[in-house]
């Protein structure tokens, strides 16, 4: 495993469950409660399943992509922290939500979903548009052989 072709994934990954958000939003905006709160569970759990499997995946399996990630002088140090600064917040919001949405918090729910979908759009960007690397894994593998 490399670090572009683990970051390509991660990137397909971000842009999945950002749709499967979408559609949530687009049910409740149908007044179909029962589906919004159903998609946003499955997008909680993929999104703890991705942060859980990246963990084990960057400190057990592959450790010598953590060094390469927060290496002073590599490329991805900057773009990851400043990717961090939103992905980090909003995982924890998101756990809150899951938690008001499913007690009928509505007020603290709707409080919380403003800040969630600016943090959630930073995440976005910042791990999209920002962090080095492609949506394309056959190019992050090229870009691999050529160093």
């Amino acid at each position: 495993m490399t670090a572009p072709l683990l970051v390509a994934l991660l990137q397909g990954a971000v842009l999945a469950v950002t749709a499967l958000l979408v559609a949530s939003l687009i049910a409740l905006a149908l007044g179909r409660r029962t589906l919004h709160g159903k998609l946003n569970t499955i997008f909680f759990l993929l999104a703890v399943i991705t942060v859980l499997g990246l963990e084990v995946v960057v400190r057990i399996v592959w450790p010598h992509l953590s060094a390469e990630f927060f290496d002073p002088a590599g490329p991805y140090r900057r773009p990851l922290l400043i990717h961090l600064c939103f992905s980090v917040p909003a995982t924890v919001i998101l756990a809150v939500m899951m938690y008001t949405g499913r007690f009928r918090h509505r007020a603290t729910h709707r409080a919380l979903s403003g800040l969630f979908l600016i943090l959630w759009t930073g995440t976005v960007v910042t791990g999209v548009g920002y962090l080095p690397g492609s949506l394309n894994p056959s190019v992050a593998i090229h870009e691999v052989a050529t160093r």
